[in-house]
């Protein structure tokens, strides 16, 4: 992610972590940072002793002096061969960058150390003149800097707006034109605090967290690598779907998933939830080799776990040390370590081209229903063998084997009907050793032990080895990395309803992520997170509930102008809405959306011949016929190495690592996809047929009622006219294309009502297709 040059928003004064450290970062580490290996010149600038050392006679920086500072001497030169960075390093300073270098020199040479390796501080919470904007201290926080800039928050948004916002935030799903009129009408002075408290009650609140944490600890129902075969695992994303909607504390969220194996008389969804640890890509094709896919494994797992829970990218320490952050090849075999008794390995061994793959241990979950039958078939089971051992007449012994073996086959069909999921059992740890430069086959390095990174500390145990559950209490402890994980989670709750993080990179607060806008509110969000026990529902509220979250996103040219990433935050932010989002957004306007929560991946619609090139085995995409066709995006099957079409036009992940911030493309691809994919068409029909039975008489009404469901406003006159020419034109085209509207008309899994007059639908349908084209109905704002 490219990181634009800060702007130092305290006027004539250079922050060492805003705006110097970043520079060095960028230019200068990759040879004079913490890797030991590669190091130049023994020179190390991303510690205060090596930048403030000597070589020879000279300062590398003589604090008050930049002319005397060999630094700045050196990236300063015009002299090619003393320059710095050099030429063929690919990078240089530019000259806004060497002046403020310069003045931070001049100023002292302040440095302090990296803020997302220290603990978030508690500070005042900022005076401000206007003291009737700010609803929360988060208001206070940002007023107080636009006042010192001489600048003006945006006016609230419009209610209906609002609305629509909030439920997309908290739901992901559209408001009903019922919920646009009920809260529009509501004059009360809590009516926004009702509408915020019933959304972050709904059960689709924990659909639309889901979304995000999925793509955290990139959950698929594949395994990624060579046949990517199909998996059993599901019922993990049902869990965190529960997780969010129970408002699971995050540190018992963390605690679940990391090694809810090892906690005292585990339940079942604590079972469930170490699914975490199996949903990494594994590889099932017939010669792998064992240690390889191990060490591979091992490395994938390393990579989430850091980029989820820590905000950090440890994933090169596989072969060396970081070269831009402290953390060391060591660090990463000792966390490695952590997870050496996962038994996940029983594939290799027993090597499967089979849909769904074998990848034990797995359980079975029952219904009540079939833990009944079950139940009885065990009990039958057991007196039929009674009877057996006991009778001695022949025919009575045949006619008892003969149940026994139904009862058996009974039993088998309970099993082979259930749904089953992958979970973590602990077993005998392997050893784990540092791996030279990541290669396998060489097995001359040390043997490690579980251990956190070093420079963060010991993490010390009473029992003969540290486990995954250690480690999961460190990362929530004060006294461990808990409030730095609450600064990196409060990071990404802001993301979420600002459309970017205060710090921009959300899995990397390392020397590459770039320093947080408003490091003393980020700290605070950290801070209070943490002290409300880690409820998410409560941070949610309190960030949506700000005068800062309710502003309009419209912008001003000179808004534009002087803060184009929109760093002060003295406007909202408007974004296309997320892959699933849009899918969810018109099946729910046309009517389609079936709203279940939780169940098996469903298979809506999706190009003939997509899978040819899927082998071991070889498949056939076979999509639901029935309701499951209109489930939310959330349910659709995610193949990691051919995601469905829809969900790639809108810039879904595979789910091959972790997804902190999904880009966001603007294709023709994706127009066409809105227009024509199966399910949009499908949707688009319904949709219309809606507007013909209960849109009104005229066709302006009609047009009224499929703007403001689509919209939740009503359309402008020019709106009204456009959309009647698009109708009427394309009833001249129907008319003279029956055929044309038969096929368009025919029905179809939205079950199309067969007494409309198939021109006339068709022509309504082309509206609404368009409707649902509209970049006011896909983008959040």
């Amino acid at each position: 992610m490219i990181i634009p040059i800060q702007v130092s928003f305290a006027q004539n004064q250079v922050s060492f972590n805003r705006d110097i450290r970043p520079i060095l970062s960028r230019n200068c580490f990759h040879c004079h940072g913490p890797d030991s290996t590669h190091r130049e010149a023994d020179l190390r600038l991303d510690i205060e002793t090596g930048l403030k050392s000597t070589t020879g006679d000279a300062a590398i920086i003589h604090p008050g002096k930049p002319d005397q500072s060999q630094l700045f001497d050196r990236i300063s030169s015009t002299d090619a061969d003393l320059v710095m960075p050099p030429a063929d390093s690919g990078k240089s300073l530019k000259p806004a960058e060497i002046d403020l270098i310069k003045q931070w020199i001049a100023a002292g040479a302040p440095w302090s150390k990296h803020w997302a390796y220290q603990q978030p501080q508690s500070t005042p919470v900022p005076e401000v003149k206007d003291q009737s904007w700010p609803v929360n201290w988060i208001d206070r926080f940002i007023l107080s800097r636009l006042e010192q800039q001489n600048l003006q928050p945006a006016a609230e948004a419009d209610q209906v707006t609002l609305i629509r916002r909030l439920s997309f935030d908290l739901t992901g799903l559209p408001p009903t034109p019922q919920e646009v009129d009920q809260f529009v009408k509501d004059q009360s002075p809590d009516a926004y605090e009702k509408l915020v408290d019933r959304l972050l009650a709904s059960p689709h609140y924990g659909e639309r967290m889901a979304i995000y944490w999925l793509d955290l600890v990139r959950f698929a129902d594949t395994v990624g690598y060579h046949g990517d075969q199909d998996h059993h695992i599901s019922p993990y994303r049902d869990y965190v779907i529960r997780a969010f909607n129970e408002n699971l504390p995050f540190d018992q969220f963390t605690r679940e998933q990391l090694a809810g194996d090892l906690l005292p008389n585990p339940t079942l969804q604590q079972k469930i939830a170490t699914g975490y640890n199996r949903v990494l890509q594994t590889s099932h094709e017939g010669g792998v080799q064992r240690k390889e896919y191990l060490a591979i494994y091992a490395a994938d797992r390393i990579r989430n776990f850091s980029g989820v829970w820590m905000g950090a990218t440890m994933g090169c320490c596989q072969c060396h040390d970081h070269k831009y952050d402290p953390y060391t090849t060591k660090d990463f075999y000792s966390l490695v370590s952590f997870f050496a008794d996962i038994d996940e390995d029983q594939h290799l061994r027993r090597g499967a081209d089979r849909i769904p793959t074998i990848r034990e241990p797995e359980i079975f979950l029952y219904t009540d229903q079939e833990k009944q039958q079950i139940s009885e078939i065990e009990a039958n089971m057991k007196t039929t063998q009674q009877a057996l051992k006991t009778t001695k007449q022949k025919e009575e012994q045949k006619t008892l084997k003969q149940k026994l073996e139904q009862l058996k086959k009974d039993r088998a069909a309970i099993d082979k009907r259930a749904i089953k999921t992958m979970i973590t059992v602990s077993i005998k740890p392997r050893e784990i050793r540092i791996l030279p430069r990541g290669n396998w086959l060489d097995e001359t390095g040390p043997v490690v032990q579980p251990a956190i990174p070093e420079f963060l500390g010991t993490l010390k145990t009473e029992k003969d080895r540290l486990t995954r559950l250690d480690l999961a209490n460190w990362l929530s402890a004060e006294d461990g990395y808990g409030l730095m994980l609450a600064r990196v989670m409060a990071n990404r709750f802001w993301y979420l309803f600002f459309g970017r993080g205060i710090a921009p990179v959300l899995d990397d607060f390392g020397g590459q992520g770039g320093p947080p806008h408003y490091p003393e509110l980020l700290d605070q969000l950290a801070l209070k997170f943490y002290k409300d026990q880690w409820d998410v529902k409560q941070t949610i509220k309190f960030i949506v509930m700000s005068r800062a979250y309710r502003q309009s996103s419209l912008e001003t040219p000179e808004q534009r102008k002087q803060d184009p990433f929109n760093q002060r935050l003295n406007r909202q932010a408007r974004f296309r809405l997320p892959a699933e989002m849009i899918r969810d957004n018109a099946l729910a306007v046309s009517g389609l959306l079936v709203t279940e929560i939780g169940g098996p991946s469903v298979k809506p619609y999706q190009p003939a011949g997509y899978y040819r090139h899927l082998n071991f085995p070889k498949r056939k995409y076979v999509a639901d016929t029935d309701d499951r066709q209109w489930r939310r995006g959330l349910y659709v099957h995610w193949q990691r190495q051919f995601l469905h079409p829809m969900l790639k036009a809108f810039d879904a992940p595979s789910r091959e690592e972790c997804t902190a911030q999904r880009p966001r493309s603007n294709t023709p691809i994706a127009a066409m996809t809105l227009l024509n994919d199966p399910t949009f068409v499908e949707a688009s029909r319904k949709y219309a047929e809606d507007v013909l039975l209960n849109g009104g008489d005229s066709d302006a009404q009609k047009i009224g009622y499929a703007f403001t469901k689509a919209t939740s406003r009503a359309p402008e006159n020019r709106e009204t006219e456009v959309l009647l020419n698009l109708l009427n034109s394309n009833r001249r085209e129907y008319r003279s294309q029956p055929k044309a509207a038969v096929e368009l008309t025919k029905s179809g899994l939205a079950k199309t009502n067969q007494e409309l007059n198939a021109k006339e639908l068709a022509a309504w349908t082309e509206v609404t297709r368009a409707l649902l084209n509209l970049n006011e109905v896909v983008t959040r704002n």
